[in-house]
Protein backbone atom coordinates (compact mmCIF):
# COMPACT_ATOMS: atom_id res chain seq x y z
CA UNK A 1 0.00 0.00 0.00
CA UNK A 2 0.99 3.58 -0.69
CA UNK A 3 -0.68 6.42 1.14
CA UNK A 4 -0.77 9.79 -0.60
CA UNK A 5 -1.64 13.14 0.91
CA UNK A 6 -1.94 16.25 -1.26
CA UNK A 7 -1.59 19.81 -0.04
CA UNK A 8 -1.13 23.30 -1.40
CA UNK A 9 -4.46 23.95 -3.04
CA UNK A 10 -6.38 27.16 -2.58
CA UNK A 11 -8.17 30.11 -4.11
CA UNK A 12 -6.12 32.34 -6.38
CA UNK A 13 -6.69 34.89 -9.10
CA UNK A 14 -6.04 34.18 -12.74
CA UNK A 15 -2.38 34.57 -13.57
CA UNK A 16 -1.18 33.52 -10.14
CA UNK A 17 0.89 30.49 -9.19
CA UNK A 18 0.45 27.59 -6.81
CA UNK A 19 2.59 24.65 -5.88
CA UNK A 20 0.92 21.40 -4.97
CA UNK A 21 2.70 18.78 -2.92
CA UNK A 22 1.94 15.11 -2.49
CA UNK A 23 3.58 13.25 0.36
CA UNK A 24 3.83 9.49 0.09
CA UNK A 25 4.23 6.83 2.73
CA UNK A 26 4.16 3.08 2.77
CA UNK A 27 5.95 1.19 0.05
CA UNK A 28 9.13 2.44 -1.60
CA UNK A 29 8.25 5.70 -3.28
CA UNK A 30 10.98 5.44 -5.88
CA UNK A 31 9.44 2.26 -7.27
CA UNK A 32 6.49 4.20 -8.65
CA UNK A 33 5.72 6.54 -11.46
CA UNK A 34 3.72 9.47 -10.15
CA UNK A 35 0.96 11.42 -11.79
CA UNK A 36 -1.27 14.39 -11.20
CA UNK A 37 -4.85 14.32 -12.39
CA UNK A 38 -7.72 16.75 -11.98
CA UNK A 39 -11.47 16.65 -11.93
CA UNK A 40 -13.66 19.66 -12.53
CA UNK A 41 -17.30 19.71 -11.36
CA UNK A 42 -19.45 17.51 -13.56
CA UNK A 43 -16.50 16.29 -15.59
CA UNK A 44 -14.34 13.20 -15.72
CA UNK A 45 -10.99 12.96 -14.01
CA UNK A 46 -8.24 13.72 -16.53
CA UNK A 47 -4.51 13.52 -16.81
CA UNK A 48 -2.42 16.60 -15.99
CA UNK A 49 1.20 15.51 -15.62
CA UNK A 50 3.34 12.49 -14.87
CA UNK A 51 6.91 11.73 -13.92
CA UNK A 52 8.81 8.48 -14.06
CA UNK A 53 10.09 6.69 -10.99
CA UNK A 54 13.55 8.25 -11.25
CA UNK A 55 12.45 11.66 -12.50
CA UNK A 56 14.10 11.01 -15.83
CA UNK A 57 11.04 11.71 -17.94
CA UNK A 58 7.95 13.85 -17.63
CA UNK A 59 4.77 14.31 -19.61
CA UNK A 60 2.01 16.88 -19.67
CA UNK A 61 -1.47 17.39 -20.96
CA UNK A 62 -1.55 19.88 -23.81
CA UNK A 63 -3.73 22.20 -21.74
CA UNK A 64 -0.99 22.72 -19.14
CA UNK A 65 2.18 22.33 -21.18
CA UNK A 66 4.50 25.28 -20.65
CA UNK A 67 2.65 26.41 -17.51
CA UNK A 68 2.87 23.42 -15.14
CA UNK A 69 5.96 21.54 -14.01
CA UNK A 70 6.03 18.20 -12.23
CA UNK A 71 8.98 17.21 -10.09
CA UNK A 72 9.79 14.68 -7.43
CA UNK A 73 12.15 14.31 -4.52
CA UNK A 74 12.63 10.64 -3.79
CA UNK A 75 14.59 11.42 -0.63
CA UNK A 76 11.53 13.23 0.73
CA UNK A 77 8.95 10.85 -0.78
CA UNK A 78 7.23 13.82 -2.33
CA UNK A 79 5.99 14.83 -5.75
CA UNK A 80 5.22 18.43 -6.68
CA UNK A 81 3.18 20.25 -9.25
CA UNK A 82 4.23 23.83 -9.88
CA UNK A 83 1.38 25.66 -11.55
CA UNK A 84 2.05 29.03 -13.13
CA UNK A 85 -0.16 31.40 -15.11
CA UNK A 86 -3.25 29.79 -13.72
CA UNK A 87 -6.46 30.11 -15.69
CA UNK A 88 -10.08 29.89 -14.67
CA UNK A 89 -10.34 26.57 -16.51
CA UNK A 90 -7.67 25.08 -14.22
CA UNK A 91 -10.23 25.07 -11.43
CA UNK A 92 -10.63 21.49 -10.24
CA UNK A 93 -9.83 19.02 -7.52
CA UNK A 94 -6.26 17.86 -8.08
CA UNK A 95 -5.27 14.31 -7.25
CA UNK A 96 -1.87 12.70 -7.11
CA UNK A 97 -1.51 9.05 -7.91
CA UNK A 98 1.11 6.32 -7.84
CA UNK A 99 1.41 3.61 -10.42
CA UNK A 100 3.83 1.00 -11.68
CA UNK A 101 6.64 2.02 -13.99
CA UNK A 102 5.23 2.83 -17.39
CA UNK A 103 1.92 4.23 -16.15
CA UNK A 104 2.50 7.48 -18.06
CA UNK A 105 -0.78 9.34 -18.74
CA UNK A 106 -3.03 6.29 -18.40
CA UNK A 107 -5.40 6.88 -15.50
CA UNK A 108 -6.41 3.23 -15.18
CA UNK A 109 -2.78 2.21 -14.61
CA UNK A 110 -2.52 4.15 -11.37
CA UNK A 111 -3.08 2.07 -8.28
CA UNK A 112 -3.00 4.50 -5.39
CA UNK A 113 -4.73 7.86 -5.08
CA UNK A 114 -4.75 10.74 -2.67
CA UNK A 115 -7.87 12.42 -1.38
CA UNK A 116 -7.44 15.47 -3.59
CA UNK A 117 -6.87 19.17 -3.03
CA UNK A 118 -9.11 21.92 -4.37
CA UNK A 119 -7.69 24.55 -6.69
CA UNK A 120 -9.99 27.44 -7.51
CA UNK A 121 -8.95 30.15 -9.95
CA UNK A 122 -11.05 33.28 -10.07
CA UNK A 123 -11.25 35.15 -13.34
Amino acid sequence: QVQLVESGGGLVQAGASLRLSCAASGRTFSNYDMGWFRQAPGKERVFVAAITWNGGSTGYADSVKGRFTIARDNARNTVYLQMNSLKFEDTAVYYCAAGPRGSRWILSEYEYWGQGTQVTVSS
